[in-house]
């Protein structure tokens, strides 16, 4: 489920939360974290990863951000802007907070497919500060089957084309490219296999990206989005980092700002 549309679901399940809905321990990702919706983990799972980390939006409602950087969450992507005209409301208050817990954060767009690429890129960087410290920011693109307003679906090449485009704009204005966040299916259906020197941030949430995304490399990877953090109410995605700790503190500190 898109971002968007996994908002209905954060909100639904956050009654399930405050009641304590939320299984205590779930096989396969780390005991500090808990599921609402586990998936059956096998082989390689979650909890193999030692960092791990959210994306929040403001489905999240209020975050109690030193009680999320308590409960070992590494780093935090923050929704900021979508297509060219949506601003995300709790962006700059996320902004602040998580950096004040000593969280790691950066700034991702939501990539609306009925927009230029370029109109996108420049109302992200309208949006988002440089901030020394900050993680690289990050270009989430993938189907929307709930968006009301856009059901286009641009051939490969032009998806491509846009990515680039995007990609380009963001990376020159940073000073860094920004990694891709995908899910399967618009990774499959757009061969996003072929682009080259880019970083991925993969959704795989029923299987390891090794299984799901054969032959891709990638940093991050999204296992569910139905997780239990403390100090975030209601449903929360949780993602993993490739690498060992030491690899991480070698991967922030080449893609920091």
């Amino acid at each position: 489920m898109g971002k968007i549309g996994r908002g209905l679901a954060i909100v639904a399940l956050a009654a399930l939360t405050a009641c304590g809905g939320g299984n205590s321990k779930v096989s396969g990702i780390p005991n500090r974290f808990s599921d609402l919706d586990p998936y059956d983990w096998s082989g390689i799972t979650p909890a193999h990863h030692p960092v791990h980390g959210v994306d929040v939006s403001r489905w999240q409602g209020g975050i109690d951000w030193p009680r999320v950087a308590r409960s070992g969450v590494a780093f935090a992507f923050i929704k900021a802007t979508e297509g060219g005209d949506v601003a995300d409301p709790a962006f700059r208050a996320n902004w602040r907070s998580a950096a004040r817990a000593g969280v790691a954060r950066g700034a991702y767009h939501f990539f609306y497919l009925c927009r230029p690429a370029a109109e996108q890129a420049r109302w992200f960087i309208a949006h988002v500060p440089r901030a020394a410290g900050a993680l690289p920011p990050v270009l989430d693109i993938e189907w929307n089957h709930a968006s009301r307003t856009c059901r286009t679906r641009p051939d490969p090449e032009t998806v491509r084309a846009e990515i680039a485009t995007f990609q380009r704009m963001v990376g020159s204005h940073f000073g860094q490219r920004p990694l891709i966040y995908t899910t399967v299916d618009f990774w499959r259906d757009n061969d996003l296999g072929r682009l080259r020197g880019e970083e991925f941030w993969l959704r795989s949430v029923a299987g390891h990206p090794r299984g799901t995304f054969p032959g891709q490399r990638w940093s991050f990877w999204q296992y569910t989005g139905t997780g239990v953090v403390p100090g975030i109410a209601g449903a929360a995605d949780l993602n993993a980092f490739a690498g060992t700790e030491a690899d991480w503190a070698a991967w922030l500190a080449r893609r920091r700002l």
